[in-house]
């Protein structure tokens, strides 16, 4: 053996370690089953917790807002019902005034196949036909669960129309009102003498118009008028009533309601329990009186009003679409001898 080495204890014929016994293993039975029993509970825990979902996490309030825009599909004759166009004109309005503040998709076509797209939206603006059709009909569940959690809903012109009982009853809740068959009416006219809201975000910059349109009115509210404001209103002319009675035509309700100089609200929003917002807009019929500045104002207003974005003294400022503008994104092609000039000349006359 070398200098200087002490030699090793030997057990059982093999050396140990020094200062030490035989190498073994050190093991705390009551240990290791309580540790595996701990990561079990752990494991089984975070599996029973819920995914969270783009709906459920919160936003925050520094991050834009989302707008989505839903589209019918093709409707009427050219330049009515041009809800794809429509919806187009509006969003790109939108972002334009909130630079950074705002992002919108738009969905063409009727409701979107993948609904998760609706998930994170702020607000949901819906422009399309309605009725017994209303694309909204067969997703009252999913809406409802929006507007609990504070996101806006706006609907325009026929879209403003449902049926009586659920539907109806849910755009009581989400927006304060409906289009009612056997109530209200559909005539086209010429407003005169509008009344504004006054001091409601949505008015904000308003000045009283005069444009035609198919202008809807005598809509069925909320009997408690919970939360709501009639944001446009004027007296419609006797002679939109000279249709018989019918379903969208006329009732023995909505004559005689004129026939006392009852103003007719054409435009209203609500501001719901649950912190979130409505807003119904019963023109829209054609696509030419998105070029009438206070017209267009006003549902800009409004939209951003239901995403809860801030709405300037002023209203939301927008470029006035030209009549180039306006062609763009129709559903038809142009009729032959289309007379653009007529509606170019109103445009310019504003």
């Amino acid at each position: 053996m070398a200098p200087g080495y002490a030699k090793l204890p030997v057990i059982h014929g093999r050396p140990t370690r020094r200062g030490r016994g035989p190498r073994h293993r050190r093991r705390r039975p009551e240990t290791l089953p309580m540790i595996r029993r701990l990561a079990l509970a752990l494991a089984f825990g975070l599996a029973a917790l819920p995914l969270a979902t783009a709906a459920d996490t919160p936003k925050s309030a520094s991050a834009a807002k989302k707008v989505v825009f839903i589209a019918g599909g093709r409707s009427h004759a050219y330049g009515q019902h041009a809800f794809k166009a429509g919806c187009e004109l509006l969003r790109k309005r939108l972002e334009a005034a909130y630079p950074g503040k705002v992002v919108t998709e738009l969905h063409t076509n009727g409701w979107p196949k993948d609904t998760t797209v609706l998930d994170s939206a702020d607000a949901i603006v819906i422009y399309c036909d309605g009725g017994a059709g209303h694309p909204v009909n067969k997703h009252l569940e999913q809406i409802d669960k929006f507007a609990k959690k504070g996101v806006g809903i706006t609907m325009m012109h026929y879209g403003v129309e449902t049926t009586k009982g659920p539907s109806g009853d849910r755009f009581l809740d989400w927006i304060g009102g409906y289009f009612e068959m056997n109530w209200s009416v559909n005539p086209h006219w010429k407003v005169k003498d509008a009344e504004l809201a006054k001091g409601h975000p949505v008015t904000s910059g308003v000045k009283p118009y005069s444009t035609q349109d198919e202008w809807y009115y005598h809509m069925r509210f909320r009997e408690d008028k919970d939360g709501l404001a009639f944001i446009l209103s004027a007296l419609p002319p006797a002679d939109t009533l000279k249709r018989p009675d019918g379903p969208h035509s006329g009732n023995p309700a909505v004559r005689a309601a004129v026939a006392r100089g009852e103003k007719q609200v054409l435009a209203w929003a609500r501001q719901r329990p649950d912190g979130g917002r409505g807003f119904g807009f019963t023109g829209g019929h054609f696509h030419w009186t998105w070029a009438n500045d206070m017209n267009r104002k006003m549902v800009l207003n409004a939209i951003a009003w239901t995403a809860k974005l801030d709405v300037p003294a002023a209203g939301v400022e927008s470029k006035r679409p030209t009549i180039e503008e306006l062609r763009e994104n129709q559903d038809w092609p142009v009729p032959e001898k289309f007379d653009f000039a007529k509606f170019e000349k109103e445009i310019n006359e504003q």
